[in-house]
């Protein structure tokens, strides 16, 4: 679907293995691009009838298609991360134990500095530890589709 306007095949494959891993977790009905176009139109309806009604509308008035679909692939990775009810209707997460976050601050400790040097412990860290390892699930998920679709 030339609308959405992938500029290569991979970046094409990705969106619908993201699709489809959405579609997996319950987060959507349909994983076709032709259903994301149905509802990029629903959301831009959606908006233009609250802005014709004096309410606020945060973010963009309208949609594009390839803008509306980086904001659901955007969606559907902080929603797993976040680890919304939907998704563990759906999903069973691995779980992660404290040694695993330990081992994932000590080996990531550039992301965790602040700008003069000073480090951050691992306590103030924690919860960003954990989301960190969430989306390489998420990550694994999805090349793991990629290599289906492959």
């Amino acid at each position: 679907m030339n609308s959405f306007y992938f500029t290569t095949d991979e970046q094409r494959q990705y969106a619908l293995a993201c699709l489809a891993f959405a579609k997996k977790i319950g987060l959507i009905d349909d994983c076709s691009l032709e259903a994301v176009v149905q509802r990029c139109n629903t959301e831009n309806e959606k908006r233009r009838q609250a802005l014709e009604n004096g309410e606020i509308v945060y973010g963009l008035k309208q949609f594009t298609l390839p803008v509306y679909l980086d904001y659901e692939l955007t969606r559907f990775r902080l929603d797993f991360i976040a680890e919304k009810d939907i998704i563990k209707h759906n999903y069973i997460y691995k779980p992660i134990e404290k040694k695993q976050l330990k081992q994932y601050f000590r080996n990531n400790r550039d992301l965790f500095t602040r700008y003069h040097g000073e480090r951050f412990r691992f306590k103030e860290s924690c919860m960003v530890v954990y989301k960190k390892i969430r989306e390489e699930q998420y990550d694994e998920e999805i090349n793991a589709i990629l290599c289906q679709l492959s």
